[in-house]
C-alpha cells in the first residue's frame, strides 16, 4: 500500500510485539499487519472483543506503547513518520497534533486540583497564554461541550461532577489543544445509556464542525454504525474486515462480522436468550499459525488452521478469510479483485 498524501493518520503494515522480563521466550505478537487510513474530518470505528487490540492500535499511533514494545511497520501523520519523531517533534504531535479521550476521566483528572487548573495548564505552560485568556478558552469549551455556568464548573473539584460531566471536560481538554485528530478510546463506557447518547452527540458534532478525524473505540457494534463513516472489525491483534458502515450491517462477511451481528439483542425479535459466539476471545499471542478465529467458526476447514489468510477485496470490502465464496456461495469471478 503506497502512502496517501491525503490521509491524516496512515497506519501500514503495523506489528508490535512486547517482550516478558520474566521469561526466555520470544517476544510475543500484539498487532500483527494492521493497516488503515483516514481522512481529515473522517471517522472510523474500532470494534471488537476485549484483547482484540483496538486501544494498542491506537496507544500505538501515539507512541505510548509499554518499553519493551517492538514496532514495525509505519504511522505517519499528514506524511510524517511517527515512529521517528524524538523531541520537539514528537511532544507537538501529541500537544496539538493528537488528543485522547480515554475511557474512564476519573483516573485522567487529578483530583486534588480544580477542573479550571486541569483545563488551562497546557495553554499557561506550554502556549504561553495568558491566565485570564486561558481561563476564558476554557469557560467557552465547556460552554460548547454542553456544561451549564462554566465559571462556576471552573472551581469545582472533579469529585463534584458526576462522570458525564467529567467526560465532557476530558472532550474539553483535548478541544483547547485545537488536535487535527482525536482518538476516542470506549468515551462513553463508565456512563448511563442518555449520558452515553449525549457524549457520542458531543463529539460527532464538534469533528463535523471543526473537520477533526477521529478514531472511536467502541464494544458497541451499533454506536459504532451510527457514528463512523468506515468500521473496522478486530480480532486477535489483526483487522478480519473492514468496510463502509451504512454496508456493515447488510453486507458483512467474514463470519466473526456476522456472529457480532447476530449476537445483538433486537426489540423485534423474542428470543430466550442472546445468540452468542462459542469459545473465548484469543489474544494475537494465541494465535496459531492459521486463522485466529478457526477455533470459534463453524465453517472452518484444514486451511483455516494452517495458513494464515491474507486480506482480499469482497463486496466493497477489505475482509480476512479463506473461505468467503463458500460461505456466501459467490463465484470467485464475482469478487472485486485486488488485495488490501
Amino acid at each position: 500500500m503506497s502512502a496517501d498524501t491525503r490521509a491524516l493518520l496512515e497506519i501500514e503494515n503495523l506489528t508490535v510485539r512486547l517482550a516478558d522480563p520474566a521469561a526466555d521466550d520470544a517476544p510475543k505478537p500484539l498487532l500483527e499487519g494492521i493497516s488503515l487510513s483516514l481522512a481529515p474530518g473522517e471517522a472510523l470505528g474500532l470494534v471488537g472483543e476485549s484483547g482484540s487490540g483496538k486501544s494498542m492500535t491506537i496507544r500505538a499511533a501515539t507512541r505510548l506503547l509499554p518499553p519493551r514494545a517492538s514496532v514495525e511497520g509505519a504511522i505517519r501523520f499528514e506524511g510524517t513518520d511517527v515512529t521517528r519523531m524524538s523531541g520537539p517533534a514528537l511532544r507537538a504531535y501529541r500537544d496539538t497534533g493528537v488528543g485522547m479521550v480515554f475511557q474512564d476521566p476519573r483516573a485522567h483528572i487529578n483530583p486534588t486540583r480544580r477542573i479550571g487548573a486541569f483545563l488551562t495548564e497546557a495553554l499557561v505552560r506550554n502556549r504561553g497564554v495568558g491566565r485570564r485568556e486561558a481561563t476564558a478558552r476554557a469557560a467557552a469549551v465547556l460552554g460548547e461541550v454542553g456544561i451549564d455556568d462554566p465559571a462556576r464548573r471552573l472551581r469545582q473539584y472533579p469529585h463534584e461532577l458526576s462522570g458525564g460531566m467529567l467526560q465532557r471536560v476530558m472532550i474539553a481538554s483535548v478541544l483547547l489543544a485545537e488536535p487535527r485528530l482525536i482518538l476516542a478510546d470506549e468515551p462513553t463506557t463508565a456512563l448511563d445509556v442518555t449520558i452515553q447518547s449525549e457524549v457520542v452527540g458531543i463529539l460527532d458534532r464538534l469533528r463535523r464542525d471543526r473537520g477533526i478525524g477521529m478514531v472511536f473505540i467502541t464494544h458497541d457494534l451499533d454506536l459504532a454504525l451510527a457514528v463512523c463513516g468506515r468500521v473496522a472489525v478486530m480480532y486477535a491483534g489483526r483487522i478480519v474486515e473492514l468496510r463502509d458502515a451504512k454496508d456493515l450491517h447488510e453486507r458483512a462477511a467474514h463470519p466473526y462480522t456476522l456472529g457480532l451481528l447476530g449476537s445483538r439483542p433486537s426489540i423485534d425479535v423474542r428470543s430466550a436468550r442472546l445468540t452468542a459466539i462459542p469459545g473465548r476471545p484469543r489474544g494475537a499471542f494465541e494465535s496459531g499459525p492459521g486463522c485466529a478465529f478457526a477455533d470459534r467458526c463453524a465453517h472452518a476447514q484444514d486451511v483455516c488452521r494452517t495458513t494464515p489468510p491474507e486480506p482480499v477485496r469482497f463486496r466493497d470490502g477489505d475482509v480476512r478469510c479463506h473461505l468467503l465464496d463458500q460461505i456466501h456461495s459467490v463465484p470467485t469471478a464475482a469478487r472485486e479483485g485486488g488485495a488490501a
